[in-house]
């Protein structure tokens, strides 16, 4: 049961990372527009507009590769941490709300994308302690 959640959320992630990359980089002008808006970013957006599309992509081969498994689940939940941060800190300390999210997560309101990541941080960190609590 423990690895069966932990493969699921793993696949999870992958679903995340990969749509998530491949809807920035559709839409990378707009992307990157969006985090020259941001409040917190505006000083080094292209350098993250690229570079959070790589890690994603990286993050989800990681967990496609059985060796790296543990790695990868690290990584998406440090890398959902750092996008709940980021998250939380506009929404708390910002007068501007840019949204450099795509696809289905950009129809969500902060507060809503906000709660989605707190889960999935909570789904993470499961994953990760059955993983190598098996």
């Amino acid at each position: 049961m423990k690895a069966k959640f932990s493969l699921i959320v793993q696949y999870f992630f992958v679903l995340l990372f990969v749509y998530a990359a491949i809807s920035k980089l559709i839409t990378f002008e707009a992307f990157q527009v969006q985090l020259t808006q941001s409040p917190l970013l505006s000083a080094y957006a292209s350098i993250i507009a690229y570079l959070v599309i790589i890690v994603e992509l990286v993050i989800a081969s990681l967990l496609t590769i059985k060796q790296f498994k543990l790695l990868g689940l690290y990584l998406s939940y440090g890398l959902m941490v750092v996008f709940t941060i980021y998250i939380y800190l506009i929404l708390n300390y910002s007068d501007f709300i840019p949204c450099s999210c795509g696809g289905i997560l950009e129809k969500m309101g902060w507060t809503e994308h906000l709660w989605f990541n707190i889960i999935v941080c909570i789904l993470g960190l499961l994953a990760i302690y059955f993983q190598e609590n098996d």
